[in-house]
């Protein structure tokens, strides 16, 4: 499967080793594609020098194993997505990507759109993705 991970998900796996960290790690062993962008990415390296500094080497160890575009999405995919306008372009990353999945934690913004399908992309939060996956 082809997971594409939100912001948060990064900030979760740099900031300490523990569950996140570990749930990437096994959706890797599981033979599953990791992929972001810069966009995502962007976000949590200025997320992780504000509220966590020093994890910025921890972070980089991680993007070494995922797929990281370095291309944005077409805007076009941004249109009518039921999203608020910062958060849209995960979204149209995922499905620019081809990914099957996207997985994030930002229940705030995606909470009721969790086991939906948009263009292709099916999104979860990561604990409902553990139990699709890895269960």
């Amino acid at each position: 499967m082809r997971i594409f991970l939100d912001a948060n998900v990064f900030f979760s796996a740099a900031r300490s080793d523990g569950a996140m960290r570990q749930f990437l790690d096994a959706l890797m062993a599981g033979g599953h594609e990791l992929h972001a962008d810069m966009y995502v990415v962007e976000e949590a390296r200025r997320n992780l020098e504000a509220k966590a500094g020093g994890a910025g080497d921890a972070l980089e160890a991680i993007l070494r194993r995922v797929a990281v575009a370095h291309v944005a999405a077409d805007k076009s995919l941004e249109r009518g997505l039921p999203l608020p306008e910062k958060d849209r372009p995960v979204l149209a990353a995922a499905i620019h990507q081809k990914c099957d999945a996207l997985v994030t934690g930002d229940r705030t913004h995606f909470g009721a759109l969790y086991g939906k399908t948009l263009h292709g992309v099916t999104i979860y939060s990561p604990g409902s993705l553990a139990e699709a996956v890895l269960a």
